[in-house]
């Protein structure tokens, strides 16, 4: 990590103490009515009965409206700035970082491991240079991924303090409507009790002549009464759901609060401890490289001698065993032996079987001869008798 980078990160201590002691307030509880709301909130809640004109349907619609004009400049000005940013590159530094260092393998230590096969059919260097080679390179991944992770240090800063405004300013607008909603509610428990029975007793006393135009401006006040209340239910659902995301908005910050701790205690201590061990690894192999040197040298020599004595060992005992036999081996004379006799055995035999077979033949050439001669004789008679 360079020098830079750590005086930057090391700075950043105070900023993310600020950050993380503030503490938001809580929203308050149910809609204060007119009739229990201290002076100054009777006045406020006063001041937005006065918007409303039950002749003009556009100031029921526009009921509330104004309210929610700051937090929308606010909730914009946040999304323009982080419209098209990367929601994950914090983490994703972390991972780089973490599996820059885990690339190295405790077998690429060793000096005296033998190169594979595989790294010696692609020329691979030898292993400690390979890893010194490595360390090179890791050692600018980390710069790298140390200059990207303040960045995301510094953005998460500015989002924790956009966030606070945020806050603050979707506090101020459930604070609002709980004034807008208030006065809606006084307003239509006005109209019920008041002007809704005034315009009905109107509508009885009116001439026969006026009383369509009469009963017409009463469906017109009861028509506006209930937009009016549908406005106000539609404001009190924007007020629970606004009661929803002040929860969701403190959520997030203490994520980005957290994350910011993280990345900080990453830059400030962590990284500079991965750098030392790997600084200590090269240190120490490369103090062991001449003492490797020696052991290997005097591994040979060893392997040499105990080498030689095997083999002058073996040459030995195949010289005097190659001394020691005769010119033909017993188990030999005796093997051919016995085949010998087994050749004469079978030739008496074969002589044997042949005598028993000739004589069988002769028996039956005899058998056959005589049976042809009866036959013959037997048919001389019959032609003889004819």
């Amino acid at each position: 990590m360079s020098e830079t980078t750590r005086t930057k990160a090391a700075g950043d201590l105070a900023d993310i103490a600020a950050v993380t002691a503030v503490v938001l307030p809580e929203p308050a509880g149910a809609v204060v009515p007119l009739d229990q709301a201290p002076a100054p909130q009777a006045e406020a809640i006063r001041a937005r009965m006065a918007e409303i004109d039950l002749s003009d349907s556009g100031s029921i619609v526009r009921f509330g409206s104004a309210a929610q004009g700051e937090l929308q400049q606010i909730s914009q000005a946040m999304l323009a700035d982080v419209r098209n940013k990367d929601v994950g590159p914090a983490g994703d530094s972390l991972r780089d970082i973490v599996t820059t260092i885990r690339g190295f393998s405790v077998s690429e230590l060793d000096v005296r491991r033998k190169a594979s096969w595989w790294e010696r059919l692609l020329g691979r260097a030898a292993p400690f240079a390979g890893f010194l080679a490595r360390f090179e390179k890791v050692q600018g991944q980390i710069d790298k991924i140390t200059d990207s992770l303040l960045g995301h240090e510094h953005k998460l800063l500015k989002d924790i303090k956009s966030l606070d405004l945020l806050y603050e300013k979707t506090l101020a607008f459930y604070d609002e409507l709980a004034l807008y909603i208030a006065a809606g509610e006084a307003r239509l428990a006005g109209i019920d009790a008041e002007e809704i029975p005034a315009r009905e007793a109107a509508v009885k006393a009116a001439a026969e002549a006026d009383q369509v135009m009469a009963a017409q401006e009463l469906r017109d006040l009861r028509s506006a009464r209930d937009d009016l209340e549908r406005r106000v239910h539609d404001l009190k659902l924007t007020r629970q759901v606004t009661m929803q995301s002040l929860p969701s908005i403190r959520l997030v910050q203490e994520n980005d609060k957290s994350l910011v701790t993280k990345i900080n205690s990453t830059l400030v201590n962590t990284v500079p401890l991965w750098e030392t061990q790997l600084a200590q690894a090269v240190t120490i192999q490369r103090s062991t490289e001449a003492a490797t040197a020696v052991r290997e040298a005097n591994d040979l020599t060893n392997e040499l001698l105990t080498a030689n004595a095997k083999n002058l060992r073996q040459g030995n005992e195949i010289v005097r065993r190659e001394m020691e036999r005769g010119v033909f081996d017993i188990e030999a004379v005796k093997t051919a032996n016995a085949e010998l006799i087994g050749t004469i055995e079978d030739s008496l035999r074969i002589a044997d079987e042949g005598k028993r077979s000739r004589a069988a033949a002769e028996a039956e050439l005899a058998r056959m001869e005589a049976e042809l001669r009866d036959t013959l004789s037997a048919a001389a008679a019959r032609q003889t008798a004819v």
